[in-house]
């Protein structure tokens, strides 16, 4: 049998032990200083190939290519997913603190936020069913034009039939706007190249074709995007052209695209 003064004694001794192990972890933990703080990355994962959504998981060529350019950078980072007209928003008040979704750098964006050196040089190119008459950007005239809400798609084609044109129909996302063209809402969606060739590449039965016009769809350029002033941007910039120097960039691109990138253009670009 065990005195109750030793129980006592055993339970103030356990006490103590356990006081002291938490106050080592706490003070290893400020000693080692305050831990750094996680960059949160906004981007609206309906956009195949750059970020879309499989198995529950954001992946694509912008998420590869996030990945090793925070990590040339030692940055820390989550990716959310939080849709296209939020990600502005989200970024303009800080809730994030970058975005990457395919955002092409243009004079009324720099505007309001900064952008890393260009990562992508894309295009406007028009999606039509297979037996469509339309052959070029002027035959979108008189057409019911879908397109994804406050892209550069939707300035392209406001550009072509005039800013409030009843004729072209917005929609959230892009894959919505390709439903409506199947569905025959729409007669053409216009949107950036890689995405139009990915999903006729993706779905042959649906027959769909793509029509490039070079003419009247110039190039762009994605870059990452930032609030104003960020301390990101230079630490951004300085992974990216580190990523494209050392044959890592070139790497993720022909993962995805399954072809050499043109790194001359987005060199002059930058």
């Amino acid at each position: 049998m065990v005195k109750k003064g030793a129980i006592i004694a055993v339970v103030i001794a356990l006490l103590t032990a356990l006081a002291a192990c938490g106050k080592s972890t706490e003070t290893s933990s400020s000693s080692s200083g305050e831990a750094k703080k996680k960059v949160i990355v906004g981007t609206d994962a309906a956009f195949a190939p750059f970020e879309y959504m499989d198995k529950g998981k954001i992946v694509g060529f912008d998420v590869d290519l996030l990945d090793a350019v925070m990590k040339e950078a030692g940055i820390e980072y989550e990716l959310k997913n939080i849709g296209w007209d939020p990600l502005f928003a989200a970024l303009q008040s800080k809730e994030i603190d970058m975005a990457i979704s395919g955002i092409t750098i243009n004079d009324k964006r720099k505007q309001t936020y900064d952008f890393s050196i260009p990562y992508f040089e894309a295009t406007q190119m028009i999606m039509v069913k297979e037996n469509s008459p339309i052959k070029n950007a002027l035959d979108l005239k008189g057409k019911t034009i879908g397109v994804q809400n406050a892209t550069t798609g939707q300035e392209a084609v406001e550009k072509l039939l005039g800013k409030g044109n009843k004729n072209i129909k917005k929609f959230e996302t892009t894959v919505v706007a390709i439903m409506e063209l199947l569905n025959g809402g729409v007669d053409a969606v216009v949107t950036d190249n890689a995405v139009a060739n990915e999903y006729v590449k993706n779905n042959p039965d649906k027959k769909i074709k793509v029509i490039p016009d070079s003419k009247h769809f110039e190039s762009e350029f994605y870059g990452m995007m930032f609030p104003k002033g960020s301390d990101l941007k230079p630490k951004v910039d300085k992974a990216l052209k580190k990523l494209m120097e050392n044959g890592k960039y070139a790497e993720i691109y022909k993962k995805w695209f399954g072809t050499e990138p043109n790194l001359d253009n987005l060199v002059k670009q930058q």
